[in-house]
């Protein structure tokens, strides 16, 4: 089939399910129901009656770069800490337990300023101390049910239960069976009111390993590590979401607790409801069970600025590993309209195998194995990048690799794009958009997205709209403005030399 008999049969597909999608309203405007708590929790509910099941998403806004110097690692670890339980879930007797706490955190503070003091001559101290505290954490395993929060969630029907980190928003997500609902209110708004930090210690190490396995063994980890550690020298997007294994091994249950503290109040939190619910119903059980916890001030976060790059930056990573790149320009954020442009980019340039770079690259000239490109990383809170991720196909390098990217980023400066490919680009776009209305936890996942980052949830409406406005001239325009040489972050792997 000829690619124009390809294209005709892709936009009437896209034309069925726009009209398929179009029955059930492509808009979402007067669906969602918009709630907000006396204490500030915002709340939005999307009735879906396909099946008779619900996806429910807490977002809080804060992330790796909410945290202080030298405690990078602590809103990842807080995430992971509140799967331990609250003062009834997850344990036999809270009030004996708290007594045993408290001894683990002292005799564990002792620990690490002995190790943090690196005196050689201590060894036997801080042996004893170690076996010390191995001994009380054996002795707290008896107050403790282990996993009691999945369990209950499990034996209920859930599925996808999960949390996430990362540098702007933590995410807690499950579905449930429609009817569940109050049991979800009752675990998420205890563990949003009552959260205790148990089994702390032996999780930092769970951490740590983490880490050892996927920034510091693995050659993607690595690779990304240090290439937003060079493009940011300044802003806290440079610093990992995992955190910096020097910080995270002296990391307190004390310091973790303040993140909690400081930024899990519920004037700071979005709630989003999809499924088979009645909005009416749903919002009486939330204020029931989240109405009641108390709102805090949340300080306005200062954070610094990155400045203006004087120069091309880059970085040799030496691991052994075949090679990959990353290339990355300095840009606006949403809902700044260099952001939306910089979206029609990212399409054009590699969503697809019709896209420039996966064409030219991969499949006429075959020097990379692939090549793909994200607007908005590593967050879209602050100012970001838009980067290029590629791996050359041996026996082509990345020095190669990269010169004829560049030619392609040139043809934005140099070359008009033809309404046909532009066209195409906001057809792809809007498909995206439809596909994205088709699963509860997709909506509910966007819907709180965008309501925490962009303070409104219709920032995903409109974003097509927008898109729709973007000619030709303003991708040259953007192209010349950022994908420039003194705005440029490269990093690469480079195999060690013997």
């Amino acid at each position: 089939m000829k690619f124009r008999q390809i294209l005709f049969v892709g936009v009437i597909i896209i034309g069925v399910l726009l009209l398929h999608t179009l029955s059930f309203g492509l808009s979402l405007e007067g669906r969602v129901k918009e709630y907000s708590l006396h204490n500030g929790m915002k709340v939005l509910i999307l009735e879906r009656h396909f099946a008779p099941v619900v996806s429910l998403y807490i977002r809080f806004k804060v992330g790796a770069v909410d945290e202080a110097g030298g405690e990078t690692g602590t809103a990842h670890l807080l995430e992971h800490m509140l799967f331990k339980g609250t003062e009834t879930l997850g344990t036999k007797d809270y009030k004996e337990e708290k007594k045993i706490l408290e001894a683990i955190d002292q005799l564990a503070g002792q620990v690490d300023e002995a190790m943090r003091k690196r005196d050689t001559t201590a060894g036997d101290k801080i042996a004893a101390l170690k076996e010390a505290l191995k001994t009380l954490q054996k002795k707290h395993k008896k107050w403790v049910v282990k996993d009691e929060i999945s369990t209950i969630y499990s034996q209920n029907g859930a599925e996808g239960l999960n949390a996430s980190t990362g540098y702007d928003v933590t995410t807690y997500k499950v579905s449930l069976p429609a009817n569940r609902i109050e049991l979800w209110a009752r675990i998420e708004s205890d563990r949003m009111s009552h959260p205790v930090l148990r089994e702390f210690y032996s999780e930092r190490e769970v951490v740590r390993e983490e880490r050892r396995q996927r920034e510091e063994t693995q050659p993607d980890g690595k690779l990304i590590e240090n290439f937003l550690a060079t493009a940011f020298v300044a802003h806290p997007y440079g610093r990992p979401i995992i955190g910096w294994d020097s910080d995270l091994k002296y990391l307190k249950r004390k310091k973790v607790a303040q993140i909690f503290r400081d930024y899990y109040a519920p004037n700071n939190a979005v709630l989003a409801v999809v499924g088979d619910v009645n909005p009416d119903e749903v919002i009486k059980t939330i204020e029931k069970y989240f109405g009641g916890i108390p709102p805090q001030e949340v300080a306005p976060l200062i954070v610094s600025e990155e400045p203006e790059q004087s120069g091309e930056r880059r970085v040799a990573v030496e691991f052994e590993a075949n090679p990959k790149m990353i290339i990355g320009y300095h840009k606006p954020a949403l809902p700044h309209m260099d952001d939306y442009v910089c979206d029609v980019i990212d399409v054009l340039l590699s969503d697809g195998r019709t896209s420039r770079l996966y064409k030219h690259l991969v499949e006429d000239k075959k020097i990379a194995v692939s090549v793909s490109t994200s607007n908005g990383f590593p967050g879209s809170r602050y100012d970001n990048l838009f980067t290029i991720f590629a791996t050359p196909r041996s026996p082509h390098t990345c020095d190669e690799l990269e010169e004829e990217i560049y030619a392609q980023i040139d043809r934005l400066k140099t070359e008009v794009v033809t309404p046909y490919e532009l066209s195409k680009v906001k057809n792809r776009l809007e498909a995206g958009f439809i596909r994205s209305l088709n699963s509860n936890a997709g909506l509910a996942g966007r819907l709180s997205y965008y309501h925490t980052i962009a303070g409104d949830w219709r920032y995903m409406e409109e974003h097509l709209k927008v898109i729709e406005q973007i000619t030709p001239e303003d991708i040259m325009k953007v192209a010349k403005k950022y994908f420039i040489q003194k705005n440029r972050t490269v990093a690469q792997i480079v195999k060690k030399e013997n």
